[in-house]
């Protein structure tokens, strides 16, 4: 569907209550960028990208640590590879994608086009539309952003949550080949040859810096570092959105009421900290609300909005990673298989 240039222009109709709601969220606004101006670079920047510099100076570790063999050696390898993959992929590409790590616009864009493009091999643009103006401009709002994208009728719950995962690093780049065909030729070429150049870089330094001595085990070995954190991740995407109010188009509610009701904080974890970042796990309410913040100062800010919407009595969801895990598996067809529901939200409208 045609999408409006400004994501959250007010619904058709708009009551007496979208003042308050204005009122509300330009008040949590002033508050957090008080505590913005108060922080230091480091605290709005220079801890994500010391994160993110730190897990490409661990890359040469992970690769040596292939060409002993041993199984600890191997698992350690592994597992520095992953967790560096992850790192750079999903929290590089998701602070690159809003613009978190640099006020340049024009190392903005690098950024974006390097984490997205050639860590994740995805098309940076495209990538960029979907989250920030349709799943974050359009939160929870059914046929726009409403996380249907990770949605597979076809697969039963058992085979969706555990297996699916491991197909994610293969079907990202078919997904992204797919798109390109849709693209304007000066873009679509200049995202295949960095994608290209991420993927065959990383499948060169296998097989020339780990050892591997025949094409299959470099590429099974791509698969398995690429891999290791793919269930949480597919999780996570699911259990933030999923199953929270659902609103249409036309009665959706004003920004503070979509973000409170429509987003959910996983506790602290971390090893997901470090890999995917705060905004995507105990801090996502708040990365709705203000995505131009960086990982650390959502965790940062995170005492002030969950203050703040607790005081003016709105929601702030929360639960464990278990409890939502558990609660997909008993409500997989409601959830995923079925259409949602539309949220009647009384009063809000």
């Amino acid at each position: 569907p045609r999408v409006s240039r400004d994501p959250m222009e007010p619904a058709h109709g708009a009551s007496p209550g979208d003042g308050a709601a204005e009122l509300l969220l330009r008040e949590l606004e002033r508050q957090v960028q008080d505590v913005v101006r108060a922080s230091s670079w480091w605290e709005r920047r220079g801890v994500d990208c010391a994160i993110l510099a730190l897990s490409l100076l661990a890359l040469p570790a992970g690769f040596l640590c292939l060409r002993f063999h041993n199984v600890l050696a191997f698992a350690t390898g592994i597992t520095i590879l992953g967790m560096c993959h992850y790192t750079l992929t999903v929290k590089g590409s998701h602070l690159a994608t809003h613009g978190a790590l640099t006020e340049s616009k024009r190392w903005g864009k690098i950024l974006m086009i390097f984490f997205v493009e050639v860590c994740t091999a995805f098309p940076a643009e495209f990538g960029k539309f979907n989250h920030v103006n349709l799943h974050h401009g359009y939160t929870n709002v059914v046929g726009l952003g409403d996380s249907s994208t990770w949605k597979m009728p076809c697969l039963n719950r058992y085979v969706y949550m555990f297996l699916a995962p491991l197909l994610i690093p293969v079907l990202t780049p078919l997904v992204a080949l797919e798109r390109l065909r849709k693209e304007e030729l000066r873009v679509a070429l200049r995202t295949l040859c960095f994608m290209s150049l991420g993927l065959y870089s990383q499948y060169w330094l296998f097989l020339n810096v780990s050892g591997f001595q025949s094409p299959s085990s470099a590429l099974a070995c791509m698969l398995l570092a690429r891999s290791l954190l793919a269930h949480p991740y597919l999780h996570v995407n699911i259990f933030q959105h999923i199953g929270l109010p659902m609103f249409s188009l036309d009665k959706k509610p004003r920004r503070i009421h979509m973000m409170s009701l429509g987003v959910l904080n996983l506790p602290r974890q971390p090893v997901l900290d470090w890999a995917f970042g705060h905004s995507l796990i105990s801090c996502h309410v708040e990365h709705h609300l203000f995505p131009w913040l960086s990982d650390h100062m959502c965790l940062k800010v995170k005492p002030l909005v969950s203050k703040f919407l607790h005081d003016k009595q709105l929601p702030y969801n929360e639960d464990s990673y278990l409890a939502r895990f558990q609660l997909f598996l008993s409500h997989y067809e409601e959830f995923m298989v079925h259409a949602p529901s539309i949220t009647e939200l009384v009063g809000l409208q």
